[in-house]
């Protein structure tokens, strides 16, 4: 009996223990940063502002704030179009990330790209990053009224249009708020100031947490 009734502790102990086990992990898990790069150009790379001013990093701190643990790698790089940043691609975006922010397209909309240029590029970049179980956030972008009815609706479909077919999330305008307010960008009417970071990063953010929350939904995870 006494056996037996040591046998019967020990056994509870060891499942006490592993359950307690499982909990440690899970909550590590959980408590883990989620490891994001954010693949643009000067919009992202911050022309202009301090390292602290740019999107990435304003993004970073949004999201601490609210106890979401991240880490966000800044990959932008100013005047990149979507065919620079699919030639990128891989080495921006090693093994160990988790989740991408894909801001790409304005350049090629300030160039009058072709379209189906800019569609191809940024199809590819999403079929590989699909491909590799990284989930995306899509940034849209909006042809200048300049370049003309028929250049703006075959580059403004790109977007919504991608977005469906890779199941990405998407922020539908990456500049939304911020365009044409020459109190929120910078001598050049282009790229936002500190102040003008600070609204695409609240409107933006609840998308940011769709894509952690993918992320940390993988299987893998």
């Amino acid at each position: 009996m006494i056996l037996r009734a040591l046998g019967t502790i020990m056994a509870g102990t060891a499942l006490a223990l592993g359950s307690a086990a499982a909990s440690a992990t899970g909550a590590s898990a959980a408590d883990k940063p989620v490891a994001i790069v954010a693949l643009g150009d000067s919009l992202t790379a911050g022309l202009g502002l301090a390292a602290g001013e740019t999107f990435p990093a304003k993004l970073a701190k949004a999201l601490a704030a609210k106890g979401i643990p991240a880490t966000i790698a800044n990959a932008g790089v100013s005047g990149d179009t979507t065919s620079g940043g699919l030639a990128r691609l891989d080495w921006s975006v090693p093994p160990e990330i988790e989740a991408v922010i894909l801001e790409l397209g304005a350049n090629d909309a300030l160039r009058g790209i072709d379209p189906a240029v800019s569609r191809r590029a940024l199809d590819t970049m999403l079929r590989r990053l699909k491909e590799r179980g990284i989930p995306v956030l899509l940034c849209g972008m909006l042809a200048p009224p300049n370049l003309g009815p028929d250049y703006a609706r075959a580059f403004n479909a790109i977007y919504p249009e991608l977005a469906k077919t890779y199941d990405a999330v998407l922020y539908p305008f990456f500049l939304e708020g911020v365009a044409t307010n020459r109190r929120l960008n910078q001598g050049d009417g282009i790229h936002p100031t500190a102040a003008g970071v600070d609204v695409i990063v609240t409107g933006i953010l609840p998308k940011v947490e769709e894509l952690i929350a993918r992320a940390k939904a993988k299987p893998d995870k």
